[in-house]
C-alpha cells in the first residue's frame, strides 16, 4: 500500500507566484498566485505542491479548510519524511 501523508498548509493567496516561504513548525507556508475566489486557490495550491513532490495531481487532496487560509493536505504516495525534504 502506498504511504499517505497529511501535512498542515498556510496559504497566501493573490500572491505574485507561487512559491513554498518554509515551514513554520509543522506547517508549511505556500504563496499561490490564484485568487481566493471559487477554490481557485485551493485547486492552484494542490496542483502546486503536486509539482513540487513529484506526485499526480490526483495524489494531492484537500482535507480541511477549504473557507480558509489554514489547511490539512493529504498527500498520497509520499511518506511525510521524502515530503518535508523535498518541500524544503
Amino acid at each position: 500500500m502506498p504511504e499517505t501523508c497529511r501535512i498542515a498548509v498556510k496559504t497566501q493567496p493573490n500572491a505574485r507566484g507561487d512559491a513554498v516561504v518554509g515551514w513554520m513548525g509543522d506547517t508549511l507556508k505556500v504563496k499561490v498566485r490564484a485568487p481566493a475566489l471559487d477554490g481557485r486557490a485551493n485547486e492552484a495550491l494542490c496542483e502546486f505542491l503536486a509539482g513540487q513532490l513529484g506526485l499526480p495531481r490526483g495524489s494531492v487532496h484537500l482535507v480541511h479548510g477549504a473557507k480558509s487560509r489554514s489547511k490539512l493536505v493529504e498527500l498520497r504516495g509520499i511518506a511525510l519524511r521524502d515530503a518535508r525534504a523535498r518541500l524544503g
